[in-house]
């Protein structure tokens, strides 16, 4: 009996050991777990139930009333259209604003070629005053 490369002391009658996983009962199992797991899958509604008010229309919502505060390029502030002489008159008509029940919106529309120290000092200013309903319009049109 002659040797051959490879079989080392195994006998010709012996059968060649498998490396490969046999994967057909694996796939078997993992469809009947899929299949019980879309069965077991409760059905899900696309409906949304909505509990609408019903009687007569609300009274339409009044407006805000609205104050503008602009900054002008070169820092000038005015109130409404009105030109304010420093910062002392602007805290003035913010503390009117801040002591209102229902105070105005107070828009801030700065110029684009404004220093930021203006509209950080307007700002500051109105909460330090107590404005609570303080806003930054773009006064240019966008863009």
């Amino acid at each position: 009996m002659a040797l051959q490369p490879g079989l080392g002391d195994r006998a010709d009658d012996e059968p060649e050991v498998m490396l490969d996983i046999n994967t057909t009962p694996l796939i078997d199992v993992m469809l009947v777990l899929i299949i019980m797991l879309i069965i077991t899958i409760p059905v899900q509604l696309h409906a949304v139930n909505l509990n609408l008010p019903s009687g007569s229309v609300p009274p339409p919502v009044v407006q805000p009333r609205v104050v503008n505060v602009d900054i002008d390029f070169d820092g000038t502030m005015l109130w409404n259209g009105t030109v304010l002489a420093d910062r002392g008159e602007l805290e003035a008509r913010l503390r009117t604003v801040a002591a209102e029940a229902d105070q105005p919106e107070l828009h801030v529309r700065p110029n684009r070629l404004v220093e930021y120290r203006f509209v950080a000092m307007v700002l500051a200013s109105a909460q330090r005053i107590g404005a609570t309903k303080i806003g930054i319009v773009d006064r240019d049109g966008g863009g």
